[in-house]
Parts: structure tokens; C-alpha cells; sequence
């Protein structure tokens, strides 16, 4: 999760990302459709966009989770394909419908491995920076115990808010935390899918079961509320608490959209 004056510095990359996402797809044939067992939800308005749940991917890397309910049977670990060779992926399951239900433990897991990946660490850092020669936040000072501060401040905002909504919420609401990309059809219908998991995810009882994204929500908010205890005074407020939630939520659907497009730009421009 990125702080207020974070945020903003993302706002630009954001709008390019997203105009790369839209020339991308728009560019490239269109995939066939393949038959799915239909998902179930929760919105009259998501029906169309949301079907059905993804179908099977050819190739999903990485250590399988295990069933906790049936040792068996191994689920396709989230895929480390890196967007533009330096965001963690983790989260992103490549299409395959029959995925067991994460445990308490795997969902924390999951979230650390995002959370301590040596990207956080760097991205943190540099925005930071930026922060510290813009002077935003002023009341942390300059020097290097104004950049610590603002260090500090940066990590904790993105560690509290990617274990409220990516593990705890989850693990309390049995929530799955994970993205099932869409991977075909037409651009809107993906697009509208993608965007659509800020209002709908899939539950622990497993495929075709959704609900209302509750964790989305619940645990933006609390991390924004959260951020009030070690945040500068003077954006201790609830405009700017609520503003912090709505920018995060913001940005976590951009988020949705690159897990969703990402192998398209990939296919596009790096192959």
C-alpha cells in the first residue's frame, strides 16, 4: 500500500501503463473463447464480464501450495512473472479454474514474499527520495533522519496495507486473495473482468463460488486509519484518511489490469 503523497507520485506511470495495456490489446488478435464451467456472482452488473472463471494456462512456474484438506493435490503456486522484469506477481494464478483454497499460513506467506521482496525495498526507497527533494511531509525534516522517517512511513503503509487485504482480511472472511487471470477474449470483456475484481473475489469454498470483495475495502480502510498513528500530524485527518483508502483501492485495480494484460505486453514487445 502507498501513502497519500506516494500515490501521486504513481499517478503518471499509471495513465501510461494503462495506454500501454489499451494499445497492446487492441493491437493483438483476439483469443478464442473456450467452453468454462460458469462463475457464479454476486452483480447483476459483472454477469457478462465475469461468466465464467479462467480456463487452464500451459505453464504455471514456481513450488506448488498443497491442500491442507487433501495433500494430493497440489494448486499452481502464483506465478513470479515479473511486470516489465521488476514488480512482483505473485498473487496471480495463470487461469486454472480448479485451484484448491489457500490455508491462513499461505495466504501470510504469499503476502510476505510481496511485502520483502527486494522491489518493495528499492521502489520505497526512490519514492522516498523523491519525496524528501520535493519536501512533501515537511514536518519529517530533511538530512538522513528526514529520509528515514519517510522511508519508515513508506514501507509501513505498503506492508500494513498488503497483509490487510491480501492475508488477514482474507483468512477472517475466508477470502481468496489471489487474482485468476481472465487471458482471452475481447479487450472490454477483460478489461471489465479485471477491473471487476475490486467488487467480486472468489471465496475459499473454491470455483464458482464469489462474494462481495470485502477485504478490498475493509482492508484499505484499515490500513489508511492505521496510518494515522505514525503518519506527520498535519495529514492525520479523515479527508485525507479517505482519500489515502480511495487512491489505494485506485491503484489496486490498476494493479488488476497489468496482472491481466501483462503477458500481452510481453508477447507484444519482448518477444
Amino acid at each position: 500500500m502507498l501513502s497519500n503523497t506516494e500515490s501521486s507520485t504513481w499517478k503518471l506511470p499509471a495513465v501510461v501503463a494503462l495506454a500501454v495495456v489499451t494499445f497492446v490489446t487492441l493491437a493483438s488478435p483476439v483469443l478464442p473463447l473456450r467452453a468454462q464451467a460458469p462463475d457464479q456472482t454476486t452483480s447483476a452488473m459483472l454477469t457478462a464480464s465475469d461468466s465464467s472463471e479462467p480456463g487452464p494456462a500451459p505453464n504455471n512456474p514456481g513450488p506448488a501450495f498443497r491442500d491442507s484438506a487433501n495433500p494430493t493435490v497440489a494448486a499452481p503456486a502464483p506465478v513470479d512473472d515479473r511486470i516489465f522484469g521488476l514488480m512482483p506477481n505473485y498473487t496471480t494464478v495463470e487461469g486454472s479454474s480448479d485451484v484448491p483454497p489457500l490455508t491462513p499460513g499461505q495466504k501470510f506467506k504469499m503476502q510476505a514474499q510481496g511485502v520483502f521482496d527486494p522491489y518493495e525495498f528499492t521502489i520505497v526507497g526512490l519514492l522516498a527520495g523523491v519525496n524528501q527533494a520535493q519536501n512533501e511531509d515537511a514536518a519529517y525534516g530533511q538530512g538522513l533522519a528526514g529520509y528515514a522517517r519517510r522511508y519508515a512511513s513508506g514501507f509501513a503503509d505498503q506492508a500494513v496495507g498488503n497483509f490487510m487485504t491480501g492475508a488477514i482480511f482474507p483468512t477472517i472472511l475466508r477470502e481468496d486473495p489471489r487474482y485468476f487471470r481472465l487471458g482471452r477474449g475481447r479487450f472490454a470483456r477483460r478489461f471489465t473482468y479485471a477491473l471487476g475484481r475490486l467488487l467480486l473475489t472468489r471465496t475459499d469454498a473454491g470455483p464458482g463460488h464469489t462474494q462481495f470483495n470485502f477485504s478490498e475495502f475493509l482492508g484499505n480502510g484499515a490500513a489508511a486509519g492505521i496510518s494515522n498513528l505514525y503518519e506527520v500530524r498535519q495529514d492525520r485527518t479523515l479527508s485525507n484518511t479517505a482519500t489515502t483508502w480511495a487512491e489505494q483501492i485506485s491503484i489496486d485495480g490498476l494493479g488488476f489490469e497489468l496482472k491481466e494484460f501483462w503477458p500481452d505486453i510481453r508477447r507484444k514487445f519482448l518477444h
